[in-house]
């Protein structure tokens, strides 16, 4: 791992867990939300699986849900902060304090990897992708839900506004997370079979911007950007932030939304069994057939006519 990959302080990471872990069931609803939403994607597989992992288990909210699907038999949790692991452990199911960015796993020790709103938090994303990848057996299942790009926009744009106003300048604020277009190549890169990557945007409302901080400090979520400010930040700056977001953002009755993309990656450990794409020039059955249109050589200019296609954007949904 090199200097430029560190865009996280992970030290910084594992105090807002260890802070949070004390209150941890009084903030854990996205978790909880998040946690069955990947487990209904479990739901639709086919199979059982002997072992699996949680990684990034913070205090063992997915290990509650788990004995509901009935699939696996046996969990092993892991989380960076030691609090968090050991308040996972007493629900019944190991723990270890393990860092995401080095597993201390043996290859092919799983057959089931599961990890939900941790991995954002990873700096060598790729690295861990490649180490979840080793660690499970062949043809072994990866779940995984990290927050996505879109996620906390208006806050980022009510600091920014907020702190070109006050400061005159910008400062890393709030974490970059990953792009839904990008997730499906780091799963490839990393050596994973059969990759799928799908959204949901959660929105949720609070009584003003300050309940909205209290609430991301609570959920382990706040700034670990290497380069964040390390200061005490001026009163001002968020006096400000909490007008413009307000103004911004607020709904009829005075509340105001906070927006979060979870990113669900779904991939497989590669083995023989396992769809094979076909050999270029093998199909049976010509494409433009299929589509009644008219085949013409590379290079060569449609009929604006022919296969007419109207492209627009299709509406986002918010849960």
């Amino acid at each position: 791992m090199t200097d430029s990959m560190q865009v996280f302080d992970r030290a910084a990471v594992r105090a807002h867990r260890q802070r949070s872990a004390a209150q941890w069931t009084k903030h854990d609803f996205l978790k909880r939300e998040v946690a069955d939403r990947l487990l209904d994607r479990l739901r639709d597989v086919n199979r059982s699986f002997a072992s699996a992992l949680d990684l990034g288990c913070h205090g063992g909210t997915l290990a509650e849900r788990l004995p509901e699907i009935g699939k696996v038999e046996r969990l092993v949790q892991c989380d960076a902060a030691p609090a968090m692991a050991r308040r996972a452990a007493a629900g019944g199911w190991p723990a270890l304090a393990a860092d995401e960015e080095a597993l201390p796993f043996a290859p092919r020790s799983f057959d089931l990897a599961l990890s939900v709103l941790s991995l954002h938090w990873v700096n060598d994303l790729p690295g861990t992708l490649i180490q979840l990848r080793t660690c499970l057996r062949p043809d072994g299942l990866l779940l995984a839900a990290l927050l996505g790009g879109e996620s906390l926009h208006e806050l980022r744009v009510a600091l920014m506004e907020a702190e070109l106003e006050v400061t005159g300048g910008l400062s890393p604020r709030i974490s970059p997370f990953a792009e839904v277009r990008d997730c499906g190549g780091l799963l490839q890169r990393a050596g994973f079979a059969l990759p799928v990557v799908d959204q949901d945007e959660i929105t949720v409302t609070y009584a003003d911007p300050f309940a909205l901080l209290r609430e991301l400090r609570g959920m382990a979520e706040t700034n670990a950007v290497q380069e964040r400010p390390k200061g005490m930040a001026r009163r001002a700056l968020f006096a400000r932030m909490a007008e413009i977001y307000a103004q911004r953002f607020a709904r009829p009755d005075g509340r105001i939304p906070i927006t979060f993309q979870v990113l669900y990656l779904t991939a497989w450990a590669p083995h023989d069994s396992q769809q094979q794409p076909l050999r270029p020039g093998s199909a049976k059955a010509r494409l433009a057939e299929a589509l009644d249109t008219v085949e013409r050589p590379a290079g060569d200019k449609a009929d604006p006519s022919i296969g007419k296609i109207h492209r627009g954007k299709s509406p986002k949904t918010a849960s």
